[in-house]
């Protein structure tokens, strides 16, 4: 018979710790899982090997065995013993949080003369254990004006039609957790999870950095030099606006709590920021010009 490289089999190499044979275990088991493949010869047996490369990499006790003789399988003999003595190996819970594998029905015959004479029949995880569901991801459009304020939106996830509720101040990007929305688990496993990620539309006139929303206002330059009012619109509705007399170009105001809402924390808000765009007058008159040159010289 010949020898089995289980890293081979997950795409591993020898300095992989647990974490890393888990995750490349959850990832193939999940492909190639039979409940999930059915009538599917390749994917059972590619399942089979997968799972009895995790039997043994996943154990402390088998892995040290494994790596110590490897290709030298054949005088290891003197270990059946002690290998024997030893409690049987049980999977941790099931699911794919667990370090242990899914026989997903197989019986022990199933498993590798390599792997019954280097180990025997003994600790191999249960029959049918649970299978979680595989997880689903989708990408939501929403314009900055809509993550501004707490609403329901449907979407259909493969076929299936989802209501959700936003919270107010979801930023560009985030990911939130819908579980039991994913497909349906095997074997009496849970379903798997529904992954929605925020994409936020740039807005043409509030720009979001963070909490903190910027915009330009324009005025014009007797406004600047002699103060007045200005209505501004904001995200929450209209305000009117005193501008000092003598306002720079590009001078900033800050309004606070005017920016945008602070994700889960009711009636917190962040700051908007106003930059004073100054407009300089064209086609001046004969009149307007004398007046400027007067001001020049004063």
């Amino acid at each position: 018979m010949d020898y089995i490289d289980y890293y081979k089999i997950l795409d591993l190499n020898k300095s992989a710790s647990i974490d890393d044979i888990k995750k490349a275990y959850r990832k193939l088991a999940r492909k190639y899982h039979p409940d999930l493949n059915p009538n599917n010869e390749e994917a059972n047996k590619k399942f089979q090997q997968i799972n009895e490369a995790n039997e043994v990499l996943s154990d402390p006790d088998k892995r040290k065995k494994y790596d110590k003789y490897g290709k030298d399988w054949q005088h290891a003999d003197q270990l059946d013993a002690q290998q024997k003595q030893r409690p049987q190996y049980q999977s941790q819970g099931g699911g794919y949080g667990s370090g242990g594998g899914y026989s997903g029905g197989f019986g022990g015959d199933d498993f590798s003369d390599f792997f019954s004479s280097m180990f025997g029949s003994g600790g191999r995880s249960s029959r049918n254990s649970p299978f979680k569901g595989q997880d689903y991801n989708a990408d939501l459009q929403l314009n900055l004006t809509d993550a501004y304020t707490t609403h329901k939106q449907t979407l259909t996830v493969n076929g299936r039609q989802v209501r959700i509720t936003i919270p107010a101040g979801v930023e560009n990007g985030q990911k939130i957790k819908l579980p039991g929305y994913g497909a349906p688990g095997a074997n009496n496993g849970q379903p798997g999870d529904l992954y929605i990620k925020f994409n936020i539309n740039e807005d043409p006139k509030f720009k979001r950095k963070g909490n903190d929303i910027y915009i330009q206002e324009e005025i014009d330059v007797y406004t600047a030099i002699l103060g007045g009012e200005k209505i501004v619109e904001t995200l929450n509705g209209k305000v009117k606006l005193q501008v000092p007399a003598g306002t720079q170009p590009d001078a900033t105001l800050r309004l606070k709590g005017k920016g945008f809402p602070i994700y889960k924390k009711d009636n917190q808000f962040g700051d908007l920021y106003i930059k004073w765009q100054v407009k300089l007058p064209t086609n001046l008159n004969p009149e307007q010009k004398e007046l400027f040159e007067k001001l020049s010289k004063s």
